[in-house]
């Protein structure tokens, strides 16, 4: 009898023993598998508020998700973008997020990531020729077009303006001028249109030589605040008062609104680029599905709407 209450007692101890071996693997499986799986984030450019205002919501929502995320920086060279991007899915990242330097001469690179199995999300632009997994973006024509038409809120129609255009090819830059454009032709004589490459001292440049050519241009349409302030710059030296409106809404450019120097801007939200962004990622690396096309709210900000 000892020895058969022995062994009743041995077998119950062992069924203890398993139940509480599987028991442990219960809270994992109720939060949530860790998703697995790397993710590269190669920028046009980091010598811009606006994106490293992007990668900042990338790397904290990153950090928020518990997964890797690499960042390089192209520094508006595509030639440096496309090598960047090479080096990434030479890493075995699982997730591309790419933002083009330009949205044609990236479509190799990112055309041969998709056939290598990795998932490609573009941010701000887009990836001309290549159906990416997913593009988060703000709405760059009706953006611009908000920007023309406080211009011809505020001065009237036929007034004498000029245009500072982005880097040629960045699907953002096309996008801002085709907004400018689809106003301005109709409604405005605009009398210069060069481009600025998204670069502070560039549109300062170029401003000069606007202004040298035509000293009565009455206002400004800039396809990015760094470009505005710039043209704002050049305007003081020049001692002259023309209207400037940018595109992004940066901390300089909202500070030189509040100061009565710039007249307004349109606001993305950068830092919900990149969160979307990798959270959006995130899900590709679960095996989700995602939305093709994420749009981001864009609005009009002037100095009665600043704050």
């Amino acid at each position: 009898m000892r020895k058969f209450l022995a062994m009743i007692l041995c077998v119950s101890m062992m069924a203890t023993a398993l139940v509480g071996c599987g028991s442990s693997t219960e809270p994992a499986a109720d939060d949530g598998a860790a998703v697995e799986g790397a993710i590269g984030l190669s920028v046009s450019t980091q010598n811009n508020p606006f994106f490293v205002t992007l990668v900042e919501g990338a790397e904290a929502a990153a950090e928020a998700a518990g997964v890797s995320l690499t960042v390089v920086d192209a520094g508006d060279d595509v030639t440096k973008q496309v090598s960047d991007v090479e080096d990434l899915l030479s890493k075995n990242i699982s997730v591309l997020i790419i933002n083009p330097v330009d949205s044609d001469a990236v479509a190799g690179v990112v055309q041969s990531a998709m056939e290598a199995g990795v998932k490609v999300i573009a941010v701000d632009r887009v990836v001309n020729g290549v159906d990416v997994d997913c593009t988060i973006a703000s709405d760059n024509v009706m953006g611009a077009e908000l920007a023309t038409q406080y211009i011809i809120d505020t001065l009237g129609e036929g007034v004498k303006v000029a245009e500072l255009q982005g880097i040629p090819g960045a699907s953002a830059a096309i996008d801002r001028g085709t907004g400018f454009h689809n106003i301005a032709d109709d409604k405005l004589e605009v009398v210069a249109s060069q481009t600025a490459n998204f670069d502070r001292t560039e549109g300062m440049s170029v401003m000069e030589n606007m202004l040298q050519a035509n000293g009565d241009i009455q206002a400004v349409f800039a396809a990015n605040d760094e470009m505005a302030l710039g043209a704002v710059e050049a305007i003081a030296g020049a001692g002259k008062e023309v209207m400037v409106v940018g595109f992004d809404a940066t901390d300089d450019a909202v500070a030189a609104i509040k100061e009565g120097r710039m007249a307004a801007t349109i606001a993305q939200q950068p830092y919900m680029i990149g969160e979307a962004a990798v959270q959006n990622a995130v899900k590709l690396l679960a095996g989700e599905e995602i939305e093709a096309n994420i749009p981001v709210e864009v609005a009009l900000v002037t100095a009665e709407t600043v704050e």
